[in-house]
């Protein structure tokens, strides 16, 4: 199960990396705010329920250039992964599950930073821990930016 998900991950990083989503140099975006979501990961998928759910990207483009990006990561019910996201029953019952729920939660903030700061997913970084936001974080920023393209 899990060389499914490494496998789909791979699969998901090598098109972007051969699609030149989000980085071609010559795409011309129109301007305006773009929201897009990442397949979802599910249990089926995820027999350690680590990251399952998707994420949701807004992108802003202003004057050919990502201006703006926002990035929420949500579990498979919609639920928001927030400050508890790692909890059971609103309490921490495993520290280290925890500790990297939320070092997840926050890579998928920096993965924005990230896009807004250079202005293409050539300028975003994996996070060592944060692989599955990652690839949720490329899929949706690539549908966003296609919905863009002029």
């Amino acid at each position: 199960m899990k060389k499914s998900i490494a496998l789909m991950l791979a699969l998901v990083l090598a098109a972007g990396l051969f699609s030149g989503c989000g980085g071609k140099k010559s795409a011309n975006y129109a301007d305006g705010t773009y929201t897009a979501q990442s397949s979802v990961l599910t249990a089926e998928d995820n027999e350690d329920d680590a990251g399952n759910g998707y994420g949701v990207v807004t992108i802003t483009v202003k004057d050919n250039a990502i201006v703006d990006c926002k990035f929420d990561m949500y579990m498979e019910d919609g639920t928001l992964k927030d400050d508890t996201y790692g909890m059971k029953n609103g309490e921490i019952a495993n520290e280290g599950f925890y500790k990297m729920a939320q070092a997840a939660r926050n890579a998928g903030q920096s993965y924005a930073q990230m896009l807004k700061e250079s202005g293409s997913l050539d300028g975003v970084d994996a996070i060592s821990g944060a692989t599955i936001s990652y690839g949720q974080f490329v899929e949706a920023v690539e549908e966003a930016l296609s919905q863009a393209e002029e």
